[in-house]
Order: structure tokens, then C-alpha cells, then sequence
């Protein structure tokens, strides 16, 4: 701030000098100008008032008064906040969404386990089911071709005692004397045929059990067609002498 005070100063003291110089020379130039004046005007009296001394430079302006220091109030140390004692750390409480969240998947966990054990129990139910269903259909199946393989049985037996009773004895003949003959016959039990397939070479004995075939007609075969076509409709037939 003083500085620039005394700069000020400065600058006015040269302010104050130049216009000192220049009054100086102005005053020069009223001179010689009024001489070369005189030359050509009459002389007159001229009363010139010659100063005793240069004017005085103007005052400097006052200097402003320095700037006031600024009193900073003194800055009061900062106290250290009190050391509070550490508290104990709290022990974490349970997050309750959390385990309602855990529980409730816990449940639907368990609920899942059921549903698939009881559909892996109704699996097995079911294939015992069905195994049972298949061994009564095979148990059917087998007491049903039992009861057919018996009513053929029967029917032929029938059959063979019929034309045995329109077979003529055979007393002359060897025990081991038989005729294999083939019979087919009609769905009315009509023979349509007969066919000696194997003999024991007596054609006695085998044109006896023909004509004893043809005599017997009409045989006694089953109602049923499946039965007749499958097991009726020829018939393999061994006959033997009549004793």
C-alpha cells in the first residue's frame, strides 16, 4: 500500500515539473513575440509585470492514511472431541424375511419331495396293476386253451370211438397192426375225404377203418368255426384192430 502511495507521489511530482517547464516556455514565446510586436507597432509604453519567481507546483494531493491493519481474532484451539468408550458389538439379529423366505422355500422343497414320491408310488401301483392284469390274462389265456386243448381232446376222443364202433374185429391180426389216416370233414361233420398216411402194410385192415370212417359220418365236431377250421377240419386220427 505504501508503495503504491509513493508511486502516486511520483508521478504528481512530475506532473507538477512538466507544467512548471512548459509555463517557463510559454512565457519565452509572450517575449520574443511581443519584441517582433514592437518592430512593427509604435512603441508604446508597456508595463510588464516580471515575477519574482516560477510559480510554485501545484500540491500534491494528500496521501490517503494506510489502511487500518486488520486484528484477526486469535483462533482458539480446536478441542479434540472426547474419546467415547467402544461399544460392544452388537450380536447380528436374524434377518426374519430371510428365513420366512428359507422356511417357505424349505416347505415348497418338501411339498415337491411328497408329490414325487406319492407319483412314484401310484407308478408302481400302477405296473403292479398291470403286471396283475397281464398274469390274469395269461392265467385266462392258459385255463382258456387248457379248456380248448381239453374240448379237442374230448371231440376227437368222440370222434374216435364213434368209428370204432363201425369197425369190424380183427382177431387175426398182430397187436402191433395200426393205420394212420387222414379225415376231412365238413363243418356238418360230413368226411369229404380220407387219406391212409401210414399203414403197418395190412390193406385189409386199412380199408376197414375207411369204411368204418365213412359209416360214423356225421362225425361229432365242435359248433364253434374257429375251433372246427383250426383243429377239426382235418383230422390225423391213429386206429389200431379191434380186439
Amino acid at each position: 500500500m505504501y508503495a503504491y502511495a509513493a508511486q502516486i507521489s511520483q508521478q504528481e511530482k512530475v506532473i507538477s515539473g512538466a507544467f512548471a517547464f512548459g509555463m517557463h516556455l510559454l512565457f519565452l514565446a509572450l517575449l520574443i513575440f511581443g519584441v517582433t510586436w514592437q518592430k512593427k507597432v509604435e512603441p508604446q509604453a508597456n508595463i510588464v509585470d516580471l515575477w519574482a519567481s516560477l510559480p510554485s507546483p501545484t500540491k500534491p494531493q494528500a496521501e490517503p492514511p494506510p489502511p487500518e491493519p486488520v486484528v484477526r481474532p486469535e483462533a482458539k484451539p480446536v478441542e479434540p472431541p472426547p474419546v467415547k468408550a467402544m461399544a460392544k458389538p452388537e450380536v447380528a439379529k436374524p434377518d426374519i424375511a430371510l428365513k420366512e423366505k428359507a422356511e417357505k422355500e424349505r416347505r415348497i422343497l418338501e411339498e415337491k419331495q411328497k408329490q414325487a414320491k406319492r407319483r412314484e408310488e401310484e407308478a408302481k401301483a400302477a405296473q403292479k396293476q398291470q403286471q396283475a392284469k397281464q398274469a390274469e390274462a395269461q392265467r385266462l389265456a392258459r385255463e382258456q386253451e387248457d379248456a380248448e386243448n381239453k374240448m379237442i381232446e374230448e371231440y376227437r376222443a368222440k370222434i374216435q370211438a364213434g368209428i370204432y364202433q363201425k369197425m369190424q374185429p380183427f382177431d387175426d391180426l398182430p397187436k402191433d397192426t395200426y393205420a394212420d389216416v387222414e379225415i376231412t370233414v365238413l363243418p356238418d361233420g360230413r368226411v369229404f375225404a380220407t387219406n391212409v398216411k401210414k399203414n403197418s402194410a395190412s390193406a385189409r385192415f386199412n380199408a376197414a377203418v375207411e369204411l368204418a370212417i365213412l359209416r360214423a359220418q356225421p362225425l361229432p365236431v365242435p359248433k364253434d368255426p374257429a375251433l372246427f377250421s383250426s383243429h377239426f377240419r382235418r383230422l390225423d386220427l391213429t386206429f389200431r384192430p379191434k380186439q
